[in-house]
């Protein structure tokens, strides 16, 4: 294999940093102490991380946020390993327009499903129920889901599955010992996957979201149409966090480099 050159090794490392740098910057910034987004700072300060679990409208949100992630990828990934299983064993018309279904959230825009979502809960009653929004946020999260457990079910050697019916196990013991396990990591790595895109949504929760139900997406929003000081830089650093804790779970359960080619 041809190794990379010192200038592409060079625009990589360009890319990686005009990519991390923002977040750099973010994270610097809420350890300021000053009343302002200050950088470089004097010195260093837990007063603003201190604001953000004193603020009770962060902390909700923040709950939200958390039940809502746990509770959408959940259902989700309840969807997607029966679809998975049907799109990759089984030949039925309509195959291919039900795994276009599942995956078209991927090529429609947020706000447009927002505003679509938002006219459908009017008319079934359901604005501002958190029901309604946790399958408003698996629509948006099964595709990625479906994804990686179709990747873990592309290639499965079916043989161990064939001898344990042949030895008496029926489907429901065949699935739970033999393919459940076997295909674990995909399916772990989905919902960790759907986890944090649900946890980070923000276009489609505008508009679905009510008084009770903010998520803390949302309510970052809110705060910052109203004043920027590094509350929000304290908010967004603990969103890094989260978000790069789930990442480096879901590297070591599937691995990334299988996430971001598909296999």
């Amino acid at each position: 294999m041809r190794k990379n050159g010192p200038l592409a090794l060079l625009f990589n490392a360009l890319v990686i940093a005009f990519m991390l740098a923002p977040l750099l910057v973010v994270c610097v910034v809420a350890f300021t102490p000053e009343n302002t987004l200050t950088l470089p700072t004097s010195r260093f300060s837990l007063r603003w991380f201190e604001a953000v679990f004193a603020h009770p409208d962060f902390m909700q949100s923040f709950w939200n946020s958390l039940w809502l992630a746990l509770a959408s990828a959940t259902l989700a990934t309840l969807l997607a390993v029966p679809a998975g299983m049907a799109i990759t064993r089984y030949t039925f018309p309509g195959r291919g327009f039900l795994n276009g279904l599942f995956l078209s959230p991927l090529i429609i825009p947020h706000l447009v499903l927002g505003v679509a979502l938002l006219r459908l809960f009017a008319l079934v009653g359901g604005t501002g129920s958190f029901g309604w929004l946790v399958l408003a946020h698996a629509l948006i999260v099964t595709p990625y889901t479906l994804r990686l457990v179709v990747a873990a079910l592309v290639g499965f050697d079916r043989s161990a599955e064939q001898a344990a019916l042949s030895l008496g196990a029926s489907q429901t013991q065949m699935f739970t010992r033999i393919t459940l396990p076997m295909i674990l990591p995909g399916v772990t790595g989905g919902w960790l996957l759907a986890f944090i895109n649900s946890f980070d949504e923000v276009t489609m929760s505008i508009f679905v979201t009510s008084p009770s139900t903010v998520t803390l997406p949302v309510r970052m929003y809110m705060y910052a149409t109203e004043s920027i000081d590094p509350l929000m830089a304290a908010v967004s650093a603990l969103m890094v966090a989260v978000t790069a804790f789930a990442m480096i779970i879901l590297d070591r359960v599937y691995g990334l480099d299988r996430v971001l080619v598909g296999r």
